[in-house]
């Protein structure tokens, strides 16, 4: 009975939006100009924030993983705090740091480099909120990987670097993208974080998260709706695909 009225918990709320869903007017929904916008603007700065995470997120959970140094847990702590974080705080903590006057902001607003209020900064907070699940896989992944083959490459005098390219990455390739999908659906479904720090101007950081707020603000129940259950499809999408290996790397 218990674990019928958990899933429920789940399932009704999903039920009741593609029970209240619009069909017939899916597609013009969709296809309009604010919402391709939108939707475009998304998979941009979502695709760039998890090139971000691959290329900062890989070395930092190598390190995590196999580098035995003071402060270790703290860092790992930090790392993925925001996952737990909410998002808005995350937000906050952001501008603090990385605005105009922030910690670092007001050295970089002297450089040149504005990131508040920019896709710049929509893309730093996707990135903020979704690198957490990369390299909690990555690292797991790092973990669990057979040390012998490793150890053998080093025997045969292969560097550190080449080991890690030729041997470790394609031991780790599976969960790489599985932290990389899983990044990339987290980027791409972010809000509170993004609306506090890039803002919402459309065209420019109004991201489709943030687009079906905002008909939902102007009482635009059918378009939020629709907008709301492409989000839906390709989050289900995303952990119907990778949950058995995300779940097995935690």
């Amino acid at each position: 009975m218990g674990a019928t009225l958990a899933a429920l918990i789940f399932v009704v709320p999903l039920v009741g939006l593609l029970w209240r869903a619009p069909w017939s007017s899916m597609w013009s929904t969709i296809s309009s100009h604010d919402a391709r916008t939108a939707l475009r603007l998304s998979l941009t700065t979502s695709i760039a924030s998890t090139a971000i995470a691959i290329v900062l997120g890989v070395p930092l959970a190598w390190v995590q993983a196999y580098v035995d140094y003071p402060g270790r847990r703290v860092v790992r702590a930090m790392t993925l705090l925001p996952m737990v974080l909410p998002p808005v705080v995350g937000g906050i903590a952001l501008l603090l740091a990385l605005g105009k006057r922030g910690l670092v902001g007001q050295y970089l607003d002297h450089a040149g480099v504005h990131l508040p209020f920019h896709v710049g900064g929509a893309i730093l907070a996707e990135t903020f909120v979704a690198m957490p699940f990369l390299v909690l896989t990555v690292e797991a992944a790092f973990r669990s990987a057979d040390p012998r083959y490793q150890d053998a490459a080093r025997t045969l005098g292969a560097s550190r670097l080449h080991v890690f390219r030729r041997v470790t990455l394609p031991m780790i390739r599976p969960s790489l993208l599985a932290g990389a999908v899983l990044c990339w659906a987290r980027a791409l479904g972010e809000f509170g974080a993004t609306i506090t720090f890039a803002g919402n101007t459309q065209g420019k950081t109004q991201t489709l998260p943030l687009f079906v707020y905002i008909k939902l603000e102007e009482g635009n129940t059918d378009a939020a709706i629709v907008l709301s259950l492409v989000l839906l499809a390709i989050s289900l999408a995303v952990l119907v695909s990778l949950r058995d290996r995300w779940l097995s790397a935690l």
